[in-house]
């Protein structure tokens, strides 16, 4: 294999242990197997398995994908996913409040991400923003509005940093950015779908609130916030995807004719 292309239609395969051909045009992506399992529940289709290092499920002309955490697998999803060009992607992830405003299972609709995870270096200069597709982000929001949820907008930080919690001087320097929260993968689907020519959005959960000691995740909260928030999650982003595919509109935020 020598050119891009030849490598991730082959590569895409090889993790998901799905058929290129069956790769919807429209992706939901999340970090957590539950949130695929309820995918599957949602949509009437039997669980799939977890012979995959990135379990994929297609159902009602959505594709949703497992591609694990951290920014390195979500550049990788995102050139992998270059192979079948999909017309929509939305991130369906858990973030960390920062702003004092955030409380758990409030949602987040990211108008921006802040690159601090160093991954997207290796796609564009470190000025060049990280942004959402427009349309694809207002498709959440009308979602989100007519099931009558309130959301934050704002920026995300994202890091390739996994505990930091204890780190005084990074949460005071979160605290300067002026971010309404933190995760791991959103500034680089931003960065990485737009240097792929794919349209891609961001809806977040708050999971936690890292910035006070009592706030930080435990497995009993997280268990607690996946029991009483998860599926609702997984619904709306379903419902956004289909308000994109039914006014088959392009979610295309700027011309790629770079």
């Amino acid at each position: 294999m020598v050119t891009k292309q030849e490598i991730v239609n082959n590569w895409l395969g090889r993790y998901t242990k799905q058929p290129l051909e069956t790769f919807s045009d429209y992706i939901l992506l999340t970090n957590f197997n539950n949130y695929v399992d309820m995918f599957c529940d949602q949509m009437g289709v039997e669980r799939v398995g977890f012979d995959a290092n990135m379990r994929a499920v297609t159902a009602g002309g959505i594709t949703m994908i497992n591609f694990g955490i951290g920014s390195p697998n979500a550049a990788l999803i995102m050139d992998l996913l270059s192979s079948v060009k999909p017309k929509a992607c939305l991130f369906l992830g858990k973030c960390g409040g920062i702003s004092d405003k955030t409380h758990l299972g409030d949602y987040i609709l990211p108008l921006a991400g802040i690159r601090g995870e160093g991954t997207s270096n290796d796609y564009f200069p470190s000025e060049v923003p990280a942004l959402p597709a427009f349309m694809l982000q207002r498709a959440v929001s009308t979602a989100l509005r007519d099931n009558s949820y309130d959301y934050w907008t704002g920026t995300v930080y994202t890091t390739n940093r996994r505990v930091w919690e204890h780190d005084e001087r990074f949460k005071s320097y979160l605290r300067e950015t002026r971010a309404m929260a933190v995760d791991m993968e959103t500034a680089t689907l931003f960065s990485c779908g737009f240097y792929n020519h794919i349209p891609t959005g961001a809806l977040l959960l708050v999971s936690d609130n890292p910035m006070e000691p009592d706030g930080v995740k435990t497995e009993q909260s997280d268990n607690k916030v996946t029991r009483d928030f998860a599926a609702t999650h997984v619904r709306v982003g379903i419902e956004a995807v289909k308000l994109i595919m039914g006014e088959r509109k392009t979610v295309r935020h700027l011309k790629y004719d770079w």
